[in-house]
């Protein structure tokens, strides 16, 4: 897995900015937020592109609003100002901002578009989480809605609307019908990604700005590689 790829905030890819909110299009091998590995994360990068863009002294706030697993690239949103947080953290929990994702499988689920329902069950030593078809012990209901966008050479192109925000849903569920995202071989794919990312993108997201209250659409642009090129 590359290692810190945006510690230089000149290499940011911002989306959009405002007072209140910053969108970040993230690359794969980023954490969004510090863990025990030690590496730089990308709130850490944002609030060092925040001080030197503003000439700010002291402390830069920012609040973490939500997160994408370490290998996926795409859309992060990071609060500005801690009246944007809560009303950030509100929407995103009470499902008011809608997220769409792009996932690459080598094997075409039977049917072109479906409503996926599992209960997914978390296993934290293996930072994992198991789909099922019935509901077991401290399972969480997981639903998304897929559809096949576009067929690639020994590829497929699918578009993820999720409508509940679990564990590693998309890979445990897209797993769970046969169907792994490419490189991710926790959840079954054949082979890893050469860099360790695996093609799962925060495509587009849209939802009420907190504080303007007009509604808001962000697209971020797909990682350089071969297949990803291949979608555009």
């Amino acid at each position: 897995m590359p290692k810190n790829q945006h510690s230089n905030s000149k290499n940011l890819q911002v989306l959009h900015e405002d007072n209140h909110l910053i969108v970040i299009n993230k690359r794969p091998g980023d954490i969004v937020q510090g863990d025990k590995t030690g590496d730089t994360p990308l709130s850490e990068v944002v609030k060092k592109y925040i001080k030197v863009k503003y000439n700010k002294p002291g402390n830069v706030y920012l609040g973490v609003v939500h997160r994408l697993d370490r290998p996926t690239s795409g859309i992060v949103v990071f609060a500005k100002t801690s009246k944007a947080l809560p009303r950030l953290n509100k929407l995103f929990a009470e499902r008011g901002a809608e997220k769409t994702y792009w996932a690459i499988v080598k094997q075409l689920p039977q049917k072109t578009e479906d409503t996926l329902v599992h209960w997914l069950k978390r296993n934290p030593k293996q930072n994992k989480s198991y789909a099922h078809k019935n509901e077991v012990p401290e399972s969480k209901k997981a639903i998304l809605d897929y559809r096949l966008i576009k067929e690639l050479n020994n590829y497929y192109l699918l578009e993820v609307d999720l409508k509940t925000g679990r564990h590693h849903q998309i890979r445990s569920q897209l797993s769970g019908i046969g169907s792994p995202i490419k490189g991710d071989l926790k959840y079954g794919a054949d082979r890893s990604n050469p860099d360790g990312s695996i093609h799962l993108h925060a495509r587009k997201l849209h939802l009420i700005h907190p504080v303007k209250k007009e509604p808001f659409t962000i697209i971020a642009p797909l990682p350089k590689d071969p297949i990803w090129d291949a979608c555009s």
